[in-house]
């Protein structure tokens, strides 16, 4: 009989979970969420699109902070990215940045807000 101890089961339930198919996605990258909603008994996929200002590693709780501008005000979410409510992800552009939160980044309006683009 196989013995596992409770971590080694732990890591074995969450490889199934995993989704293979995720891009690399670092600090900065301007990205396209394609998150599923249901209303009522229909389910459709609306678009998020930000800038990702923090990232959480730890395997299938890796989470992303996605901030984007809508008429003047900061929007921020926090996206669980094996999450089956997550349908898509797509990279736009990538930007140079030398943090590894961008936070600072909520303190600043208009063209100052901007990130230098980084080429791939």
């Amino acid at each position: 009989m196989l013995k596992l101890n409770n971590q080694e089961a732990i890591d074995k339930l969450h490889q199934h979970f995993i989704k293979p198919n995720i891009p690399k996605i670092q600090i900065g990258d301007t990205v396209k969420l394609g998150v599923k909603i249901i209303e009522g008994n229909k389910e459709r996929i609306q678009f998020y699109e930000g800038t990702v200002i923090a990232k959480k590693n730890s395997s299938v709780n890796t989470t992303i902070t996605v901030r984007k501008v809508l008429q003047g005000i900061g929007i921020e979410r926090i996206f669980l990215i094996h999450s089956p409510k997550v349908a898509s992800i797509e990279i736009i552009r990538h930007a140079k940045v030398r943090r590894s939160k961008l936070y600072y980044l909520r303190n600043l309006r208009g063209k100052a807000s901007r990130l230098k683009q980084r080429f791939e």
